[in-house]
Protein backbone atom coordinates (compact mmCIF):
# COMPACT_ATOMS: atom_id res chain seq x y z
CA UNK A 1 0.00 0.00 0.00
CA UNK A 2 3.37 2.11 0.89
CA UNK A 3 4.12 1.89 -2.91
CA UNK A 4 0.93 3.10 -4.20
CA UNK A 5 0.97 5.49 -2.02
CA UNK A 6 4.51 7.55 -3.25
CA UNK A 7 3.47 6.09 -6.74
CA UNK A 8 0.33 8.08 -6.76
CA UNK A 9 1.90 11.15 -4.84
CA UNK A 10 4.58 10.86 -7.41
CA UNK A 11 2.18 11.25 -10.35
CA UNK A 12 0.15 14.14 -9.29
CA UNK A 13 3.10 15.89 -8.41
CA UNK A 14 4.61 15.52 -11.62
CA UNK A 15 0.97 16.50 -13.07
CA UNK A 16 0.85 19.90 -11.22
CA UNK A 17 4.26 20.66 -12.56
CA UNK A 18 3.35 19.57 -15.93
CA UNK A 19 0.28 22.05 -15.21
CA UNK A 20 1.78 24.83 -13.80
CA UNK A 21 4.97 24.67 -16.00
CA UNK A 22 2.65 25.08 -19.62
CA UNK A 23 2.90 28.35 -20.26
CA UNK A 24 6.76 28.74 -19.21
CA UNK A 25 9.49 29.51 -21.70
CA UNK A 26 11.27 27.10 -23.98
CA UNK A 27 13.54 26.98 -27.06
CA UNK A 28 12.67 24.41 -28.98
CA UNK A 29 15.52 23.12 -31.92
CA UNK A 30 14.25 21.94 -34.67
CA UNK A 31 16.49 19.36 -35.95
CA UNK A 32 17.14 16.23 -38.12
CA UNK A 33 19.24 13.15 -38.63
CA UNK A 34 22.54 13.91 -40.15
CA UNK A 35 22.38 17.31 -39.85
CA UNK A 36 25.90 18.68 -40.03
CA UNK A 37 25.30 21.99 -38.20
CA UNK A 38 23.22 20.35 -35.46
CA UNK A 39 26.01 18.21 -34.94
CA UNK A 40 28.04 21.07 -34.91
CA UNK A 41 25.66 23.17 -31.71
CA UNK A 42 25.37 19.67 -29.96
CA UNK A 43 29.37 19.34 -29.58
CA UNK A 44 29.64 23.27 -29.28
CA UNK A 45 26.83 24.39 -27.42
CA UNK A 46 24.63 21.67 -26.45
CA UNK A 47 27.03 19.77 -24.34
CA UNK A 48 26.67 22.92 -21.93
CA UNK A 49 22.95 24.44 -22.45
CA UNK A 50 21.64 22.92 -19.67
CA UNK A 51 23.93 24.50 -17.19
CA UNK A 52 23.37 28.05 -18.79
CA UNK A 53 21.36 30.87 -17.38
CA UNK A 54 19.59 31.07 -21.03
CA UNK A 55 18.35 27.02 -20.06
CA UNK A 56 17.16 28.26 -16.88
CA UNK A 57 14.98 31.12 -18.76
CA UNK A 58 14.12 28.67 -21.99
CA UNK A 59 14.77 25.27 -21.21
CA UNK A 60 15.87 23.17 -24.18
CA UNK A 61 13.17 21.05 -26.34
CA UNK A 62 14.45 19.01 -29.22
CA UNK A 63 11.94 18.02 -31.99
CA UNK A 64 12.41 16.37 -35.02
CA UNK A 65 11.73 18.74 -38.36
CA UNK A 66 10.41 15.73 -39.75
CA UNK A 67 7.86 14.63 -37.01
CA UNK A 68 4.44 15.53 -36.29
CA UNK A 69 4.33 18.85 -34.04
CA UNK A 70 3.13 17.51 -30.27
CA UNK A 71 -0.20 19.44 -29.96
CA UNK A 72 1.13 22.28 -27.77
CA UNK A 73 3.46 23.54 -30.85
CA UNK A 74 0.75 23.43 -33.39
CA UNK A 75 1.24 26.96 -33.86
CA UNK A 76 5.08 26.75 -34.90
CA UNK A 77 6.00 26.96 -38.22
CA UNK A 78 8.95 24.25 -38.79
CA UNK A 79 10.62 25.74 -41.81
CA UNK A 80 12.73 23.48 -43.91
CA UNK A 81 16.39 24.05 -42.93
CA UNK A 82 18.12 22.58 -39.77
CA UNK A 83 18.89 23.73 -37.26
CA UNK A 84 16.44 26.22 -36.32
CA UNK A 85 16.17 27.60 -32.53
CA UNK A 86 12.73 29.21 -31.46
CA UNK A 87 12.15 30.59 -28.35
CA UNK A 88 8.83 30.28 -27.57
CA UNK A 89 6.42 31.52 -24.64
CA UNK A 90 2.73 30.99 -23.67
CA UNK A 91 1.75 29.48 -26.73
CA UNK A 92 3.76 31.96 -28.93
CA UNK A 93 6.69 32.63 -30.82
CA UNK A 94 9.14 35.20 -29.33
CA UNK A 95 11.90 34.70 -32.29
CA UNK A 96 13.84 32.43 -33.46
CA UNK A 97 17.19 31.45 -34.76
CA UNK A 98 17.93 30.10 -38.28
CA UNK A 99 20.87 28.32 -38.88
CA UNK A 100 23.94 27.71 -36.60
CA UNK A 101 26.33 30.51 -36.78
CA UNK A 102 28.45 29.48 -34.72
CA UNK A 103 29.05 29.55 -30.70
CA UNK A 104 29.83 33.26 -30.50
CA UNK A 105 27.02 34.44 -32.40
CA UNK A 106 24.76 32.01 -31.13
CA UNK A 107 24.83 32.51 -27.63
CA UNK A 108 24.37 36.52 -28.09
CA UNK A 109 21.29 36.13 -30.70
CA UNK A 110 19.81 33.97 -27.55
CA UNK A 111 19.95 36.19 -25.00
CA UNK A 112 19.23 38.78 -27.52
CA UNK A 113 15.67 36.71 -27.90
CA UNK A 114 15.54 36.33 -23.88
CA UNK A 115 15.31 39.78 -23.26
CA UNK A 116 11.90 39.75 -25.49
CA UNK A 117 10.42 37.82 -22.59
CA UNK A 118 8.53 39.59 -19.94
CA UNK A 119 9.23 39.25 -17.00
CA UNK A 120 6.78 38.27 -13.72
CA UNK A 121 5.56 41.52 -13.49
CA UNK A 122 4.33 41.10 -17.43
CA UNK A 123 6.67 43.45 -18.80
CA UNK A 124 9.96 42.73 -20.84
CA UNK A 125 13.61 42.31 -19.35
Amino acid sequence: MKILTALSIAILFSSVFAITNAGAAQLIMLEEDGCPWCQKWNREVGIVYNKTMEARHAPLRRIDIHAHLPKDLKFLVKGKYTPAFVLINQGQEIGRIRGYPGEGFFWGLLQHLIKKLPNRSGTTN
